[in-house]
């Protein structure tokens, strides 16, 4: 149980005697800090009880599965509350002791069932008081086909489908917002990196991009006024010489506790692994692939908000019709649907000829969202109870808007079958689960993307293909060449498989007496101190 709160507001509630009324959201306030591959991000939210009797307020936030929070503070007139962390047991009762005596005060928790969904619940807002809740997280940046890296600033948090026989959770507490959001959003970012910066794009419009630096390594970019926030915010930022690996030191904290992570430097290792062609071509499989498509109801959803946006189901249609055609002969494949139930085009995986092909062209295409609601597992445990086809390793592809409550069963049952499989993940449409669509790849080994519109779905298409005809590079270690009486203690999880020219990043403490970085590798203190906490 933490005291803190996440990024971006979709769903708000108050709750007074058992009543639910809006609370509106005046304002978000963003800024954005890149270091080569890593972001930090700041944002401020503005609320204000419009009511005429104080409200216990309950927020519902979406959050990247992967990112830290590090920061959370909250302002309510002139009182400042800042987030500690504490068990959930504690937390609770504090809160419910500071509510029934009158005290404001602020809890978040994360949702038992799925890692991107936090509740922060807010006690005593008086009539007319104003709320400012602050908070800072870390997040990798994704790398897409074109070599870009991805962040996203969500305006959707999709409802979250409950399973029959379940207990019902945060599906009873989230909705879609339909329509432009009535507040304001302003965006800021600051991008510095030892290479130098080519461009940044957006789907939504931008204000010129303004380089600080000579050598185009440090520049800032706005979005323009009177943005609506009708759809996900994307940017998609290049750097020259992406493949070359890059350093990034942070110097360590003077003030800190001797031997913590905060008081020694930290290095970041950028590195795109690059294997000799004769090695991988020899190396080179047919594979059994299966295509797992979701077709519940809510893929019968636009992907966004925004114009010219086509519903989930013909997307996801569209990147399975891709990936058929461009199978290579002699390999095995079959399709499933799931919803509620689950269907198969085959009794088991077939060969790939130009006539199982054509079959499965025309099946797909006739495919519908109307399989009631989105139950994974019992499709999932189904393929896993068949058996593999010697020397055709199975390479499974998840196509889902993510729309599910039991994400953590559903990762656990994938990761026990990580030895038998790799598996890649779609996440179609704006507000697909995070922590499912990347959680699905961490634990099968693969490769996630999150298709949101028709203009990238092809490379990323492609590129899933292209990670699953190569095998994946496994028993992998580091070894650090350093300065004498330095070491470097790993911090980041082991990397267990790798494919060519995938990007990885490696976090390291460094110990022992070191120098501040040279001008060559990076600004030696590139990060506040509340970034630091990626490290």
């Amino acid at each position: 149980m933490m005291l803190f709160s996440c990024m971006c507001d979709v769903l708000q509630y108050l709750r007074c005697c058992a009543v639910f009324v809006s609370v509106p959201l005046k304002s978000i306030s963003v800024e954005v800090r890149v270091q080569d591959h890593v972001a930090s991000v700041s944002s401020t939210l503005q609320y204000v009880n419009e009511e005429q009797r104080p409200l216990e307020a309950l927020f519902v936030f979406p959050l990247p599965a992967d990112a830290a929070v590090c920061h959370f503070s909250a302002k309510i007139g002139e009182q400042e509350i800042v987030a500690e962390l504490q068990d959930k047991e504690t937390a609770r009762d504090q809160y419910d002791d500071a509510v029934s005596s009158g005290q404001q005060a602020f809890m978040l928790e994360e949702s038992a069932e799925s890692p991107d969904v936090f509740k922060l619940s807010v006690g005593c807002l008086l009539p007319g008081q104003n709320a400012a809740v602050t908070i800072i997280y870390i997040t990798e940046l994704a790398v897409q086909a074109d070599q870009s890296l991805r962040f996203c600033l969500p305006a959707v948090l999709n409802p979250r489908y409950t399973p029959a026989g379940s207990d019902a959770g945060i599906v009873s507490e989230i909705s879609s917002v339909c329509g432009a959001v009535p507040y304001s959003l302003t965006l800021s970012v600051h991008v510095s990196s030892p290479k130098p910066i080519s461009k940044l794009e957006s789907n939504c419009t931008l204000d010129p991009l303004v380089f600080l630096r000579s050598d185009h390594t440090q520049a800032t970019v706005n979005l323009s006024p009177g943005h609506m926030f009708d759809r996900d915010v994307e940017l998609f930022l290049y750097y020259q010489d992406t493949h070359q690996p890059s350093a990034v030191v942070e110097a360590g904290v003077a003030t800190a506790p001797s031997g913590s992570l905060m008081k020694d430097p930290v290095v970041m290792i950028s590195l795109y692994p690059e294997f000799p062609e004769e090695m991988m071509s020899s190396l080179k499989n047919q594979g059994e692939f299966v295509f797992v498509m979701d077709r519940s109801g809510s893929m019968d959803c636009m992907m966004h908000r925004g114009i010219g946006a086509q519903k989930c189901i013909e997307s996801a249609k569209d990147t399975l019709l891709l990936l058929l055609k461009s199978l290579p002969m002699g390999c095995y494949f079959n399709i499933y649907g799931f919803g509620s139930r689950f269907e198969s085009f085959f009794t088991k995986s077939v060969e790939y000829n130009q006539d199982k092909m054509d079959q499965a062209l025309k099946k797909v295409k006739e495919m519908r969202a109307d399989m009631g609601g989105t139950e994974i597992l019992q499709p999932l445990a189904h393929i896993y109870s068949q058996p593999c086809i010697p020397e055709h390793p199975r390479q499974l592809f998840i196509f889902t808007d993510g729309e599910v409550e039991n994400t953590k069963e559903v990762l656990d049952l994938v990761k026990s079958h990580a030895h038998s499989h790799r598996c890649f993940s779609f996440g179609i449409g704006e507000g697909a689960s995070t922590a499912l669509i990347t959680g699905l790849a961490r634990e099968g080994s693969g490769h996630a993307q999150f298709i949101t519109g028709s203009e990238r779905m092809q490379p990323k298409v492609m590129e899933s293909l292209r990670f699953a005809l190569h095998p994946a590079v496994s028993n992998i270690s580091v070894d650090w060449t350093l300065p004498e009486r330095v070491t470097a203690e790993t911090v980041s999880p082991p990397i267990d498989v790798l494919f060519q020219g995938q990007r990885t990043l490696i976090y390291a403490q460094l110990k022992g007496k070191v120098g501040h970085p040279s001008a060559g590798g990076s600004n030696p203190d590139p990060f506040s101190g509340a970034e630091r906490e990626v490290m």
